[in-house]
């Protein structure tokens, strides 16, 4: 059970899962489970799998801007992990985040990916943030229908714009508001970025 800064409540799991902050030690796990995504499947856009450098730095980068990475643990196992980062990267769209979830081959169908979706998205809520959303290959129709069930809603349809193992691929664009919208709101604890 992982009770974010700020939460209300505690998230509760299946029995034998934990969600805990990844730590260094995880280097490792989050760099295969990576790479796996990106040399068998088509939810990240690259074909060229990463090295441990740059998991490493992504790792710091990720963890000194406060954006969490969240990591599944079933019955003491690596299963998957899940983080947010920036939606865009102009100041405007500081309170919209994108979250990244992904799960180990082998422990799919097992709540993992819809925990640490809950978890991640417990954290923005905490974090002050307006908004998640999930930037996802529309032929994930896996992913999209957890998202759905978890009160995102398909907000765009970008048909053609990646392309990978020889194909085009389209993206689907899911929502998730966490505040009300409110054009008359006050700026968010947080303050204004660069």
């Amino acid at each position: 059970m992982i009770l974010p800064q700020g939460a209300t409540r505690p998230l509760r799991y299946p029995a034998g899962m934990r969600i805990r902050p990844a730590e260094p030690r995880d280097i490792d796990d989050l760099l295969e489970i990576r790479n796996h995504a990106i040399l068998t499947g088509t939810a990240l856009w690259t074909e060229e799998p990463v090295d441990r450098a740059e998991r490493e730095a992504w790792f710091r980068e990720t963890t000194e801007a406060g954006d969490p990475i969240l990591v599944a643990e079933v019955d003491g196992a690596f299963a998957g992990y899940g983080t947010y980062g920036p939606w865009r990267r102009m100041s405007g769209y500081r309170f919209s985040v994108e979250d990244s979830v992904y799960v180990r081959d082998g422990f799919q169908g097992r709540g993992i990916g819809r925990a640490l979706v809950e978890a991640v998205v417990a954290h923005a809520r905490a974090a002050g943030k307006r908004a998640v959303f999930a930037d996802i290959e529309a032929g994930n129709t896996g992913s999209i229908r957890l998202h759905e069930r978890l009160g995102f809603r398909q907000v765009g349809l970008l048909p053609g714009i990646g392309w990978k193992f020889g194909r085009p691929l389209d993206l689907a664009i899911l929502h998730l508001p966490l505040v009300e919208d409110d054009a008359s709101a006050e700026e968010p604890p947080g303050g204004r970025a660069g």
